[in-house]
């Protein structure tokens, strides 16, 4: 047997990127121009602590606005007065999409007496989200907004204002309408 001898050659080739550049140059700006910008929204919220011990007491204490959410109900309540109105909850259930959600009739009622309200005392900013502790998300955004902003009544596309943008949430206390035996 021959044994051949091949002499290895080395071949120096260049790189040519001019390809990959173009298509560099093309793609880069594509995808900056579709990029989604999002914006992210902080809304700053007041929760419970220890200033009780902090806060001077006054002769004529301001109004103290408390929105208690219940199982079935949004009960609107002043701290000291007590309970102002309560508004009924209706649960819309989509059995397509399993999804539960809740009537508007509640919010825009609850909407419209913290309107009335705020006309009769202006300077109040603040009030207090009490939920109970199986309280959906949902409703405590929808809440969250029936107070802090004015709901166009027509569902016009005019700039909202503003009812009582300074929120607190709380945890609810216990409802009085259950008694203690476990009915309701």
């Amino acid at each position: 047997m021959r044994k051949r001898n091949r002499k290895v050659r080395d071949v120096q080739t260049e790189l040519n990127i001019t390809a990959f550049m173009n298509l560099m140059v093309v793609l880069i700006p594509f995808l900056l121009i579709t990029a989604v910008f999002s914006q992210v929204s902080i809304l700053k919220l007041n929760l419970p602590g220890n200033s009780a011990a902090e806060q001077p007491l006054e002769d004529d204490p301001p109004m103290q606005l408390e929105v208690v959410l219940r199982k079935s109900r949004l009960v609107l309540a002043e701290r000291n007065a007590g309970v102002i109105s309560e508004f009924p909850l209706l649960l819309i259930e989509n059995a397509e999409d399993d999804y539960r959600s809740f009537d508007d009739a509640a919010f825009k009622n609850l909407n419209l007496k913290l309107q009335a309200i705020k006309a009769q005392v202006t300077d109040s900013t603040t009030i207090t989200i009490l939920a109970e502790a199986d309280t959906s998300y949902d409703l405590i955004i929808r809440t969250m907004d029936a107070v802090r902003l004015i709901i166009p009544e027509d569902g016009s596309e005019e700039l909202p204002g503003e009812l009582f943008p300074d929120v607190s949430i709380g945890s609810a206390p216990d409802d009085p309408s259950v008694t203690s035996t476990g009915g309701k």
